[in-house]
């Protein structure tokens, strides 16, 4: 099976590794959102027209994200810094591609869950 590209179809060339980190964000260092590397994110719809619409490293934390993964794990994964990461990350869910989910750092004034939290460690095994 031949992998080559058919007529009228551009050739993909992987990204040179000169290219800096920061051209990848437009020089921008932080996103919209608040995500922190234990933050999870997940795509609600998967779209492969969107997907052929990004750029190569915006398409790779969205293919990986039909999964639920965290924000570490996008970096460590794909090799692509953690800033650069929250950024692309933050495009893409103001884009509505990727839903990100709540952390526990969005409920620490919620004494209910802080609560459950409590019980739940309780019951575990020792």
């Amino acid at each position: 099976m031949s992998q080559d590209p058919g007529p009228g179809q551009a050739v993909k060339k992987p990204r040179s590794k000169r290219i800096r980190p920061y051209t990848l964000t437009g020089g921008r260092t932080r996103g919209r959102h608040q995500l922190l590397v234990e933050t999870l994110i997940s795509v609600p719809r998967y779209d492969p027209a969107l997907s052929d619409k990004l750029m190569p490293e915006s398409k790779a934390l969205y293919e990986r994200a039909r999964s639920q993964v965290s924000i570490a794990e996008l970096s460590s994964l794909l090799s692509i810094p953690l800033g650069v990461v929250r950024v692309l990350v933050s495009d893409l869910a103001a884009q509505g591609a990727v839903f990100i989910h709540p952390t526990a750092h969005a409920y620490h004034h919620d004494r209910n869950v802080l609560e459950r939290i409590l019980n739940g460690l309780k019951q575990l095994p020792v």
